[in-house]
């Protein structure tokens, strides 16, 4: 039999270590994809940075979260760094180390950052179902939105005094009293999110039946699809941040990597949602109007402008341009043949004035 070369510590503690680990790689991972998503993101909303303040701010907002993501990345890997490198030799093993210094700065900030990424995300959830529900009028948004808006205010407060509380000398968020507060404050966050992606799912279902009972089932596909539904409600985010809690308030250690699961899926959704507002295909404002036009037009032979289709290249390309801009669910296949019947339509195809005219309607109602 092979001697045992392993550590001299409980198989609890051992077990906690590895999902720490592992929850590492996937903090690693996650953070990939978010700077794939950030670029792709930052190069569409600076192109149309001239068209409209929005993508300046929304350039401005990802830039945060991806400041904040740095951030966390580089603690977390320094963390690992002092548990299992500089300090291995430490009494009680790695994850002793750990949990003996949470004061340590390296080890606020990474409970600080965890809080503000959830913190930002939550805000943009909030916003994206309050713009979503304007389409009931401003009034019913406001009234829809007022107690998440509430509990978030309050999921703050809990996360502020949840943060503090694990930073203390000698504590970590599973010590008793910081646990507790973790729990509560993961449980109203979580239930934050599960208010707005039940209100922003249930209300684009409603739509996606008037678009399905008002548009012929070719172009209804693609304008609403249930994975459409499912990124603009964040509900993978959900799915994720339950399954977190769970495990967290029962202090099962696969905790250590559903977290980083759960806030890598937060900030990805985030993204998604803001590069489907970048490439103008996010549900705004007008968007309901917006195919109820289109599909009196088809049914009229007008324009969603009142002129009549074909008439002109200009009316044509904008058509073409309310599709791709208000709607934005137009498939690309449908688009690039309407952009290449305008090409050579009537009056010679001209192409003048296109972007301005595309990138000003992408931001304007949102």
């Amino acid at each position: 039999m092979a001697p045992y070369y392993g550590p001299d510590e409980s198989e609890a503690t051992i077990q906690t270590e590895r999902f720490f680990l592992a929850g590492d790689i996937a903090c690693g991972v996650g953070y990939g994809i978010q700077l794939v998503l950030y670029y792709s993101c930052a190069m569409y909303l600076w192109n149309r940075r001239k068209q409209s303040n929005k993508s300046l701010f929304l350039l401005a907002y990802i830039t945060v979260l991806l400041s904040v993501s740095t951030i966390f990345v580089i603690v977390q890997a320094r963390t690992v760094q002092l548990m299992y490198v500089d300090n291995r030799n430490y009494p009680g093993g790695p994850f002793e180390f750990f949990l003996a210094t949470q004061n340590w700065a390296v080890n606020v900030m990474f409970d600080a950052s965890l809080f503000v990424l959830t913190f930002l995300s939550d805000c943009l959830m909030l916003w994206r179902c309050w713009v979503i529900w304007t389409s009931s009028g401003k009034l019913v948004a406001y009234l829809i939105t007022a107690f998440p808006a509430i509990t978030l205010l309050a999921s703050f407060a809990m996360g502020t005094l949840w943060t503090l509380e694990s930073t203390h000398p000698g504590l970590s968020f599973y010590s008793k009293l910081p646990l507790a507060v973790g729990t509560s404050y993961y449980a109203i966050s979580l239930g934050v999110n599960i208010i707005l992606t039940i209100l922003i799912t249930g209300r684009l279902l409603v739509y996606r039946k008037q678009i399905l009972d008002s548009l012929p089932a070719d172009h209804a596909r693609g304008y609403v699809s249930l994975l459409t539904i499912v990124v603009e409600s964040a509900a993978i985010y959900s799915v994720c941040a339950l399954i977190f809690l769970i495990t967290y308030a029962v202090e099962n250690p696969a905790n250590q990597v559903l977290m980083f699961i759960s806030c890598a899926a937060q900030q990805i959704v985030s993204y998604l949602i803001i590069y489907r507002l970048a490439d103008g295909r996010a549900w705004r404002k007008d968007t309901l109007y917006a195919m109820s036009a289109r599909s009196r037009g088809e049914k009229s032979g007008m324009a969603p402008d009142g002129k009549r289709e074909g008439f002109n290249n200009n009316g044509a390309h904008h058509l073409s341009t309310f599709h791709a801009a208000t709607v934005g669910l137009v498939l690309s296949q449908d688009h690039d043949q309407t952009t290449s019947s305008n090409t050579v339509g009537i009056h010679g195809g001209k192409e003048e004035g296109h972007s301005s005219q595309t990138d000003s309607h992408i931001f304007s109602a949102v």
